[in-house]
């Protein structure tokens, strides 16, 4: 349920939600994120792009204070005059991913399988190629034992006999919460994280450093990814209409589409209440 007032932090979702279908963010979408700042409220971009692809995102949401990346496994502080603070930096040890992808393969047969192994800018990412992969001008074809041979940020999974969706709740049933967390974020891939790296835990490190409680906290977004996120905030859940039903069903409030900048003028309408 939406608290009165302002929320005391606002984070929201990049690819889907905050930026358009033609991969780009709205001077308007800008223009009133930089008012939420004036009003004294800290931004957060959060997203499961891996920090290779960090100079992108703070283009994308130049107005951030602080970046929650990797779904939850990198968090940075931008806000610090002295340069970019790392506040978290996750990774899923080889040999679990290793156990991880035969135990699903087992169940249901071979993977098409990436890993994000560096950090470095636009890195590629390793694996099998897929042609419905939608960035091929960041990949790399590696075997798995190349791909296997360091930790890694994060793995992603598909198999072309299930939805993604199926994929996942298979995923879940074999691999416990303890091992990794699994999600998806509209890729058509299970994203395979390390244990306990959601959005919700990455922004629960940044509110911490700001000293804000969860229940001041609104969020945005627009796939699966999103939901822990939705659960952990208080103040507001808000699907862009566009969303996966899963999160339109958790949301307490729906958007605009995120080609119709949803975010801003749901934002844009708060401020001038």
């Amino acid at each position: 349920m939406t608290r009165p007032g302002l929320p005391k932090l606002i984070a929201t979702d990049l690819d889907g939600t905050l930026v358009r279908s033609d991969d780009t963010v709205s001077a308007y979408t800008h223009e009133v994120l930089d008012r939420v700042r004036a009003a004294g409220i800290p931004v957060v971009g959060a997203t499961g792009r891996g920090p290779r692809l960090t100079e992108l995102t703070r283009n994308d949401i130049r107005a951030a204070d602080f970046l929650v990346m990797a779904g939850g496994g990198r968090v940075v502080d931008q806000s610090d005059p002295a340069g970019p603070l790392v506040l978290r930096d996750e990774r899923l040890p080889a040999e679990v991913l290793a156990r991880i992808l035969a135990d699903l393969e087992a169940e249901v047969g071979p993977l098409t399988v990436m890993v994000e192994a560096s950090d470095e800018h636009d890195a590629p990412l390793w694996g099998d190629h897929d042609p419905s992969w939608p960035y091929q001008d960041r990949f790399e074809p590696r075997t798995r034992a190349e791909c296997l041979s360091s930790d890694v940020i994060k793995a992603f999974a598909r198999t072309a006999d299930h939805h993604v969706d199926d994929l996942l709740d298979v995923a879940r049933r074999i691999v416990p919460p303890e091992v990794a967390t699994l999600t998806q974020a509209g890729l058509g891939f299970v994203e395979i994280c390390p244990p306990g790296v959601d959005k919700a835990t990455g922004l629960a490190v940044v509110a911490q450093t700001l000293g804000v409680d969860p229940g001041d906290v609104l969020v945005f977004g627009d796939m699966p990814n999103d939901l822990p996120m939705f659960a952990w905030a208080g103040w507001s859940r808000v699907a862009v209409s566009n969303a996966h039903p899963a999160v339109r069903a958790a949301a307490d409030e729906v958007t605009l589409r995120n080609d119709d900048d949803g975010v801003a003028v749901y934002l844009d309408r708060l401020l001038s209440r």
